[in-house]
C-alpha cells in the first residue's frame, strides 16, 4: 500500500480547515491533493481528533495481526484433519 505524504495530524488539520469554512476545492489546490483524496479523508477521519486517529491506526494494526493468526490456526487445523484422515 502506498504511504501517504501527509500524517494523520496533517490530514485532520486540513479537515478542520474545511469545517472552519474553507471550500474543498481551495483546500485541494492549496495542499496539492485531488478532490477524491479529500473526500476519502473526510469519510475516514471526519470528526476525529489526532488521538482518535492514532488509536484507529493501532486498532487496525492489531486487527491485521489477529486475522493473520487466525488464518495460520485454520491452516494448522486443516493440516491436522488431513493427516488424521489419512491414518484412519
Amino acid at each position: 500500500m502506498k504511504r501517504s505524504r501527509f500524517s494523520e495530524a496533517q490530514i485532520i488539520g486540513i479537515l478542520k480547515d474545511h469545517q472552519a469554512g474553507m471550500s474543498a476545492p481551495d483546500l485541494c489546490r492549496k495542499h496539492g491533493i485531488s478532490d477524491a483524496t479529500f473526500y476519502n479523508w473526510r469519510r475516514k477521519y471526519g470528526g476525529m481528533e489526532v488521538a482518535d486517529a492514532k488509536r484507529l491506526k493501532a486498532l487496525e494494526a492489531e486487527n491485521t495481526k489477529l486475522k493473520k493468526m487466525l488464518a495460520e490456526q485454520m491452516m494448522d487445523v486443516a493440516t491436522l484433519k488431513e493427516m488424521l484422515g489419512k491414518n484412519f
